[in-house]
């Protein structure tokens, strides 16, 4: 393992810890700033302290990242160019971004500034990856899920440069994939504001108080080798809530072992552990897929025994070279590593009375005070009988120091950000725009959509005639027989005048995308319209694979804004779902061509690697419903999806949205959906005689902040 190939990346939550990281031997830090970030609550960087960071950090040749990692509404769209503008101009390094409009304004905007996508993306595959680079995407930080074998292969195929988890706190669902607290509380991780209901008790299969959702913190130190084989590049270590003493301790250690290449000791462990744990360490998730050892089971509360004494600060060496002369101007040289800078005084006069003495001036110069600098060493050729007042001596050394400072810091700078048009980038392809004018002359052209998960549920929805598109879900068939299975019900729809569609999973790992790739040329054949992708690995092979397939995405992979929208439809999309979290205002104000809206459902709260199911009964391999009950009494479904390996727990209500139909339509929507999950056939009635006891609005009157 060679130190140049890993990164070790550090958070900081105010300025005196990404001081404190840095000195301790981070090659890189993240902050948050005013805006945009998925930390609302921490103590972010103001814009000034923010220059400041990177100045600091410029000098000591460490990167600084920037996390813009959260979904941007329209409405504050205008503000993201000018908010990077002042730090773009600074020499930010890079961005940490979630949004797909984001990264492809960061990209047409600021040209020489990285984009680094964040793991709210829910990247698990080389060809998530792959579609992401055609955005200019420099870096892709992996899922927390993705294993280390995962993580050779997505490197070896793509060149892509991984970021990965090494030490913090573990989300129990896949980032980007959490309404948990979203839709109980209105505090959207998506944006910054998650109140982590993981890390409350639930009662499962009858035993209460079961913390089943609250997972060990993520400790890779003892893997470091195994990261380098994997082709990691950077290792992130989470906590920008953290405090000074955990932050800069945790940095020591992996500095330490990352450039000793010896292995861990078990006292150093126990140390690391000691700065802070939620009941113990794991790094499973690097070899295997869940584990019920990773689950905490008891309450989560972060422990911290330990105290690491704050690092020093450690000025930056520098040489001089000072000169007076009588009658000549003063100078005073400076130099660190390659550039130098020259301050110079007025001519230097003869001494009246005492000439001034060579130590003193020297003394002088020495004290750089409260400045990054320190001098290693300072020539000095000063004239026999000349005087230089101490007041002229302090400016020449304030006047070096400041100018070698510039200097170092010139080469980060840049001017060469272009000139922000966002209408322009919310434009929607050409070909869009005709079809929906075409679709203005036909007076009640609306299009009414169900979604099915199971194969009793078609059974029932396939006698409503009011269903114009079907959604067949992957899960529904077997992998052995699916060519033929879904060829059989795409003839039995379209003989009915349906148009159907395969609804892909949320999660698209290494195994799926194989089997899919497999089977691409004989599904192709089967004349279906096309698919419903979640994920950024089937948007790029569906895009790949198939030709004269539509694609429509489904609400988590979310057109926030208009420029989201137009990334996506560029990359030929035909249509998208309005993101869960949007109110009726923001749904108002929103391009709405292509779109479709779901009016009813249980939406998904979390989708997860790990499985409840497992974690308390052991798997069987046997797909069915495990019900979660909070402290309120409320009970949420957990589904564990077997073929692809992951839990989706449900809202305990859901939502309906049938009597707004018409005023999303003065939206401009023309395709509503019925969402079918986890109802049975008698619900399935229900929802369809308007006969639904309980229900919620979701989000469509309160959004999210």
């Amino acid at each position: 393992m060679r130190n140049k190939d890993f990164e070790l990346l550090a958070p900081a939550g105010n300025l005196e810890i990404f001081k404190g990281v840095i000195e301790s031997g981070a090659d890189a830090v993240y902050v948050g700033g005013s805006m945009f970030g998925a930390r609302a609550y921490a103590n972010n960087f103001t814009e000034e302290e923010l220059l400041e960071a990177i100045d600091f950090a410029h000098l000591r040749g460490v990167k600084v990242y920037l996390t813009v990692n959260t979904l941007i509404k329209n409405s504050e769209l205008s503000k993201l160019y000018d908010y990077l503008l002042v730090y773009y101009k600074r020499g930010l390094d890079a961005v940490i971004v979630q949004d797909i409009g984001v990264v492809k304004a960061i990209h047409e905007y600021f040209p020489s500034m990285e984009i680094h996508t964040s793991t709210q993306m829910t990247v698990t595959g080389a060809d998530g990856v792959r579609f992401l680079s055609q955005f200019g995407v420099t870096r892709v930080v992996m899922a927390r899920e993705v294993s280390l074998a995962e993580m050779k292969r997505i490197h070896e195929e793509t060149g892509m440069e991984l970021e990965a988890f090494v030490h913090g706190a573990l989300c129990y669902s896949y980032s980007g994939q959490c309404l948990f607290s979203s839709i109980l509380g209105g505090r959207s991780g998506n944006r910054g504001r998650c109140a982590q209901p993981c890390r409350l008790p639930y009662t499962v299969e009858g035993k209460k108080d079961e913390y089943i959702l609250s997972l060990k913190d993520m400790c890779g130190i003892k893997a470091l080798d195994k990261l380098h084989d994997a082709g990691v590049y950077s290792l992130k270590i989470e906590g920008r809530m953290k405090q000074l003493e955990y932050a800069c301790g945790v940095v020591k250690y992996y500095r330490s072992y990352i450039d000793s290449k010896k292995p861990v000791s078990d006292a150093d462990y126990d140390r690391i552990k000691a700065l802070g744990n939620r009941c113990g360490f794991t790094d499973r998730y690097y070899f295997d897929h869940n584990g019920s050892d990773m689950v905490t089971y008891v309450k989560p509360n972060f422990v911290s025994n330990a105290a690491e004494p704050s690092p020093e600060k450690r000025k930056l060496s520098i040489e001089g070279e000072l000169v007076l002369r009588e009658g000549e101007p003063g100078s005073l040289t400076v130099k660190r590593g390659d550039v130098t800078y020259k301050a110079s005084i007025e001519p230097v006069s003869a001494a009246l009375k005492a000439p001034l003495d060579k130590k003193a001036a020297i003394d002088r110069i020495n004290k750089t005070g409260d400045t990054d600098f320190e001098f290693s060493h300072i020539k000095a050729q000063i004239g026999e009988n000349v005087f230089v007042p101490n007041g002229a001596l302090n400016k020449l050394r304030r006047d070096a120091i400041s100018g070698l400072c510039d200097k170092l810091l010139k080469k980060y700078y840049r001017n060469d950000a272009r000139y922000a048009d966002m209408s322009r980038l919310t434009a929607l392809p050409e070909h869009v725009v005709k079809s929906d004018a075409a679709h203005d002359e036909a007076i009640n052209d609306y299009t009414t959509i169900c979604s099915c998960m199971t194969r009793a549920q078609l059974d029932t929805l396939i006698g409503y005639e009011c269903f114009d598109v079907f959604y067949l879900d992957f899960d529904m068939y077997d992998r052995n027989t699916l060519i033929q299975q879904f060829a059989d019900d795409v003839k039995c729809l379209t003989k009915r005048n349906k148009k159907v569609y395969l609804m892909l999973p949320t999660i698209f790992r290494a195994d799926s995308s194989d089997y899919f790739v497999t089977i691409a040329k004989e599904l192709d054949k089967v004349s279906f319209e096309g698919f419903v992708v979640k994920n950024y690995e089937e948007l790029y092979l569906t895009e790949n694979l198939f030709t004269g397939k539509k694609v429509i995405l489904d609400h988590n992979m979310y057109t926030f804004n208009d420029v989201s929208k137009s990334a996506f439809f560029e990359h030929g999309v035909s249509g998208d779902t309005v993101p869960l979290e949007l109110n009726s205002k923001e749904i108002m104000h929103r391009n709405n061509i292509g779109s479709q809206m779901i009016v009813y459902g249980y939406y998904p709260l979390m989708t997860t690697a790990n499985c409840v199911h497992k974690n308390t009964k052991g798997c069987d391999k046997k797909q069915k419903l495990i019900y979660l009950k909070d402290r309120y009494n409320k009970s949420f479904a957990v589904c564990n999806n077997c073929k692809e390996c992951y839990n989706t727990i449900y809202n305990s209500l859901p939502t309906m949205l049938t009597k707004n139909i018409s005023k999303l339509k003065e939206a401009g929507i023309r395709s509503f959906r019925y969402s079918f999950t986890i109802e049975t056939p008698k619900q399935i009635k229900a929802v369809m005689d308007d006969k639904v006891a309980e229900y919620t609005n979701g989000h469509y009157k309160r959004g999210v902040e």
